[in-house]
């Protein structure tokens, strides 16, 4: 691509020499013959003082906020090289937010992954294809390509358009971070709609955000880039959130206070379905059932609805969709032949396994059981805690490996009995996380929630500083099959 055709979207249009460009780079490392370096300011590093390496390896183009001093590389100065970047990333993947692709954001502290593959479920089941992108990955049916955030810097962020728009998808489902919006990763981006979920405490110091002040700004600004703004009624902080934004408002609500409300959750236990179902009214009179346990997922869920609506989709597919939907690695049934539930979830810390547990409870499972264990090279207090809590909360638990790292798992799991006996609990160990997998089939009674803890969407183990193949789903279905 032409250099003119990066910088125009910077309203550059001369002051320099025109040159193919073959691609960009933010990262020193990865600039190469013929690329267009632009130099970051982080809180850890400064792009400018690596400027000069990309020339040497090849960079023609060095775009820059500060002076740099570089041989063989043109040098454009920019107000903001963040701004610049995710402007010329746009135009480098050919503008993919403008091939028809709409794109919806989805912004809170909590929910935002669920809510997304909810809001994905209901658009499919209407026929549209959806891609996602968030905390799991740039999602394509089923496709996922890791990330390096929730919300990637702005060149990646426009790659995944391009690869959705490429693969046919009407929609785009984009999780929006805090963290991202206040450093332009979005910048430019046009949102068909916002969504906000729910605020509270988190992301506070160090390189995050100074104060809850400053986290909630960040936060609002997605409602001056979107459309419509659908948002929270019930949160205490939406009406600050709300404040300067330029986006027409819908809200919802589980208090009676939306344009569209939802009240009476209640639970589901069925064969093959554990979750909430809850009645749906004002602008829409149904009662939804959703394939994900656990009573705040009624919130979730009434967020994908009304974003749903606001963009015309029926009633039946917003029931098909949800009933139906799945989260990888968030409380993901897996099929299994006899009459329990089996649950893969990335609870890998106390607060998770305590809401987890606690939700999974209140399902009255004849046992709890729950299968965990805990990361290598970490603070040795997680695994107390962990221990202490599944010891509280699940009838028995299963411990086993999770990723070691270059941590022996025999004295991880012991650091987790340490907690495991402060409640009484009981426990069986298993170091081997396949055979800790089979002991829980071969040993499931009618009845039983079982759930496996720690790994949710990855699809390995870290061992020895070696990341072997360990999908659950997979080892799960070779246990089954072996077992027939």
């Amino acid at each position: 691509m032409l250099l003119s055709m990066l910088l125009a979207p910077l309203g550059i249009k001369e002051g320099f020499t025109d040159t193919d460009i073959a691609g960009i780079a933010y990262d020193s490392r990865k600039a190469r013959e013929g690329f267009a370096f632009v130099c970051l300011k982080g809180s850890a590093s400064d792009g400018h003082k690596f400027a000069g390496m990309a020339a040497e390896s090849g960079a023609a183009v060095i775009v820059a906020q500060e002076p740099v001093d570089v041989n063989n590389a043109q040098v454009i100065m920019v107000p903001d090289t963040k701004k610049a970047l995710a402007l010329m990333s746009s135009a480098f993947f050919g503008e993919p937010e403008k091939t028809g692709l709409k794109v919806i954001g989805i912004t809170g502290t909590k929910g935002k992954t669920t809510t997304a593959y909810m809001t994905r479920a209901i658009l499919e089941a209407a026929g549209h294809k959806t891609g996602v992108m968030g905390t799991i990955g740039a999602d394509i049916d089923g496709d996922i390509q890791a990330l390096d955030n929730t919300t990637p810097i702005s060149c990646e962020v426009f790659r995944q358009l391009r690869r959705m728009a490429d693969a046919g998808c009407k929609y785009a489902v984009m999780e929006v971070s805090s963290i991202a919006l206040r450093e332009d990763r979005v910048f430019g981006l046009p949102f068909e709609l916002g969504i906000f979920t729910n605020f509270s405490e988190d992301h506070i110091g160090g390189v995050e955000h100074k104060d809850m002040e400053e986290y909630l700004q960040c936060k609002a600004m997605l409602f001056s880039m979107c459309r419509k703004g659908v948002v929270n009624a019930d949160d205490p902080a939406v009406d600050k959130l709300l404040n300067g934004s330029t986006c027409e408002v819908y809200r919802f609500s589980m208090q009676g206070r939306g344009d569209l409300n939802g009240d009476s959750c209640r639970h589901l236990n069925l064969p093959g379905l554990l979750g909430v179902e809850f009645d749906v009214s004002g602008d829409l009179e149904f009662s939804p059932k959703v394939g994900i346990p656990g009573r705040f997922n009624a919130y979730n869920a009434l967020a994908a609805i009304a974003c749903c609506h606001q963009l015309g989709i029926s009633k039946e597919a917003m029931m098909k969709g949800l009933e139906g939907v799945k989260v990888k690695g968030r409380v993901e049934p897996v099929p299994v032949p006899g009459n329990y539930t089996l649950l893969l979830d990335y609870a890998h810390n106390a607060v998770s396994m305590e809401s987890i547990l606690t939700t999974l409870r209140e399902y009255e499972p004849g046992r709890l059981i729950c299968m965990f264990g805990a990361g290598g090279n970490r603070p040795k207090v997680r695994r107390y805690e962990m221990g202490e809590a599944s010891g509280r909360l699940a009838d028995l638990s299963v411990i086993t490996a999770d990723n070691s790292r270059f941590e022996d798992v025999l004295d991880i799991i012991e650091d987790i009995k340490t907690g495991m006996k402060k409640t009484g609990g009981k426990y069986i160990e298993i170091p081997d996380r396949r055979e800790a997998i089979r002991w829980c089939i071969e040993h499931a009674q009618d009845g039983d929630i079982i759930v496996l803890a720690g790994k949710g969407s990855e699809d390995y183990q870290e061992i020895k500083g070696v990341r072997y193949p360990f999908d659950e789903r997979v080892v799960i279905r070779e246990i089954l099959e072996d077992l027939k």
